[in-house]
């Protein structure tokens, strides 16, 4: 299995969104009702341009599991299934803050046929090594309260629970 960061390469991102984001949402709204999809867009005509635009910047990286890759000028172009991937942003702490710098879980996602082949912690290895590089001491991420294969999934790994997220309607 290689892992590849995800370039800021149009062709390599909308094959991204369509192997990996596309399924991965599709799930989590199937599981979460705040995850819901709009239906009245191209996801992958919208995704495409914003995931382009995310990955070339500095404090955001996400790296795609490729299974069975050969080698290719490019992520659109290479062998090989894509089997999951992880995002993730710096968090340094701001200066009045008595904290340690974190790195961000933004996702995690493996593909139903590699789940339980000990993908998801080699991409956690990929995420603590960048952590190391930049200088993090903690990782942060707020999966959902419905989300209970990937809380389990997280305390496995050493997550604590720190705070609550919640969410009201600014209507009644």
């Amino acid at each position: 299995m290689d892992l590849v960061e995800l370039p800021a390469d149009e062709a390599a991102v909308r094959r991204f969104v369509e192997s990996l984001w596309l399924p991965y949402n599709r799930e989590l709204e199937a599981t979460v009702e705040q995850f819901a999809l709009a239906d009245d867009v191209d996801l992958v005509a919208e995704e495409v341009p914003f995931r382009v635009d995310r990955v070339d910047t500095d404090g955001y990286r996400l790296w795609v599991a490729v299974d069975g890759a050969t080698a290719a000028d490019s992520l659109a172009d290479v062998d090989g299934e894509f089997a999951g991937f992880v995002a993730a942003e710096l968090d340094p702490a701001p200066s009045v803050f008595d904290r340690p710098d974190r790195l961000f879980v933004c996702d995690i996602y493996v593909r139903e046929p590699y789940r339980g082949t000990g993908l998801a912690d080699e991409l956690f290895d990929r995420l603590r090594d960048w952590a190391r590089e930049a200088g993090c001491e903690e990782f942060s991420l707020d999966p959902h309260v419905d989300n209970e294969r990937a809380i389990a999934f997280y305390e496995k790994l050493g997550f604590e629970t720190t705070q609550v997220h919640m969410v009201a309607s600014v209507e009644e």
